[in-house]
């Protein structure tokens, strides 16, 4: 691995693990339906950022290890953060042409699949939300992206990854 790989690597990976500290940090009782999927997020700019190094494998590896941070039926975020990568695979050149609120809007639609597909197999085991406030990440994740876009392009930039 040469430095420069090594580098790539550290940052994504550090990225992803900021992503999920905060995706488990404590937040008061009223603001837990509407926690941002931080590793949703970070996943779907390393997407369209780096789509040669970042894509389905990484976001089944993260799948997993938020099956176990969350405690859920082992390959649920695995398989919807997948479906979340190969979506943002498919339509990152055009991404990246989007003005910001056009960006907003795709990534409330990823993060909204990413949430339904998580619904729907909480609901084949018996465990599903009775209401659309399961949608609720998707709006604060949508309203984070530009947040989360300058700062992780900045650090991009600073490090001179591509």
């Amino acid at each position: 691995m040469t430095a420069g790989n090594l580098l790539v690597f550290t940052v994504v990976a550090a990225s992803f693990l900021l992503a999920a500290v905060l995706a488990v940090l404590p937040l008061p009782q009223w603001l837990l339906w509407a926690r941002p999927e931080w590793i949703a997020l970070v996943l779907i700019y390393w997407c369209i950022a780096l789509p040669h190094r970042v894509g389905i494998f990484t976001a089944l590896l993260l799948g997993v290890l938020v099956d176990a941070l969350e405690g859920a039926l082992l390959g649920q975020n695995a398989f919807s953060l997948s479906v979340l990568a190969l979506c943002s695979l498919l339509v990152y050149q055009r991404l990246r042409v989007f003005s910001l609120w056009q960006q907003c809007g795709v990534v409330f639609l990823l993060i909204g699949l990413h949430q339904l597909i998580g619904q729907w197999v909480q609901n084949l085991e018996g465990a599903g939300a009775r209401s659309l406030l399961f949608l609720l990440p998707a709006v604060s994740s949508a309203l984070l992206w530009p947040g989360v876009l300058h700062l992780l392009r900045g650090i991009r930039r600073h490090y001179r990854i591509s």
